[in-house]
């Protein structure tokens, strides 16, 4: 069966608030995915296959973190047609987040604003749900992991919180990414800056070789970096992510500017804006990434992915790998096809 028009359903999410919207779709994915029922969404995966940071990659498309933060869908979520799919942010803790209500829709704008603040079961939960799925890396899906801190951490021992993070997903993962980019927990974002940034991520490689030797296996770590950065910034983190040996870097989270939704109804919300009105912000941070980092390092490159026109500006930028989110809400299942193809047959 082919996938049901999601013209025929987004008026019926888009009447619910968005969080309702999003833990409805959620339920019903976890419930169908591996029955019959999951054709419904269900298409082929484009093959499109690239190898970076030593993985081999079925297609070039992913899912980010943040749709599915406890992992319970992954199989219904591959089905879709990613290549890739990445899940969390986990915490150590379980943690309810940030008081409701916290998610928005400009829809003038194909945009979202969130300020969800990483609520998640916790980490014990997680690795289960990861440990239940079977179908989407059976058919040679990549999946990678998402770990943050919880927000009762203070920031100055957030390392810790890293840390029990990567050792609790590690055995599990095919990459690790760790998000110290999000505007939604405080003072997160000050982790990108120089001598923070290099003591974490000191801190997780050393952790990383011990646990490769432990299981026998190098999963690569990336690291989620926001926009909102000056070109001093993003120097200072591509120098930091060579000088400590991370595998790549993922560019971007969604960012704190309103320039480009000024005016409109719930603009003004605290919270991270992703869609439409972050693709430039993340274009130019994937630019200067790669000037800095040059040819060969793996960057994944996310924020305001609509359609395949803007899958190819991220490559045109410099990113191996896309992800897509408030796209998929957007525009629904089928773009992850439709940018697979537009990948494929547009280089």
């Amino acid at each position: 069966m082919p996938i049901v028009p999601y013209a025929l359903t987004r008026p019926f999410l888009f009447g619910l608030d968005p969080e309702r919207a999003h833990e409805l779709t959620l339920d019903a994915i976890a419930t169908l995915q591996g029955t019959p029922l999951q054709c419904l969404w269900s298409a082929p995966r484009v093959a499109d296959p690239v190898t970076v940071a030593g993985l081999r990659f079925a297609n070039r498309v992913g899912l980010a973190a943040g749709l599915d933060k406890n992992g319970r869908c992954i199989d219904g979520l591959g089905a879709m047609g990613f290549g890739f799919i990445e899940v969390g942010t986990v915490t150590p803790k379980a943690q309810p987040g940030n008081p409701r209500p916290r998610m928005f829709r400009l829809p003038e704008r194909e945009a979202l604003i969130n300020r969800l603040g990483f609520n998640n079961e916790g980490l014990e939960a997680f690795v289960a749900n990861v440990q239940r799925s079977r179908s989407f890396r059976a058919s040679g899906g990549i999946l990678g992991l998402n770990i943050g801190k919880n927000a009762a951490t203070a920031i100055e021992d957030a390392a810790q919180d890293y840390l029990l993070g990567l050792d609790g997903v590690y055995p599990h993962a095919d990459y690790v990414t760790v998000n110290i980019s999000s505007p939604n927990t405080k003072n997160l974002r000050a982790l990108q800056s120089d001598e923070a940034l290099d003591a974490l991520l000191g801190a997780l490689q050393q952790r990383r070789a011990q646990l490769a030797a432990q299981h026998g296996k190098t999963v690569p770590v990336f690291l989620k970096i926001a926009p909102d950065l000056d070109d001093a910034q993003v120097k200072v983190i591509a120098a930091t992510l060579r000088a400590n040996g991370i595998d790549g870097v993922i560019a971007t989270n969604t960012t704190i500017s309103r320039e480009a939704v000024q005016g409109l109804p719930h603009a003004d919300e605290a919270g991270g804006l992703s869609g439409t009105p972050v693709r430039e912000a993340s274009n130019r941070v994937i630019a200067m990434l790669r000037a800095e980092l040059g040819s060969g390092y793996p960057i994944i490159g996310v924020g305001g992915v609509m359609n395949g026109a803007d899958a190819r500006a991220k490559l045109a930028a410099g990113a191996d790998l896309v992800q897509v989110y408030t796209g998929l809400i957007y525009r629904g299942p089928g773009l992850a096809g439709e940018v697979a193809r537009a990948l494929k047959n547009g280089r």
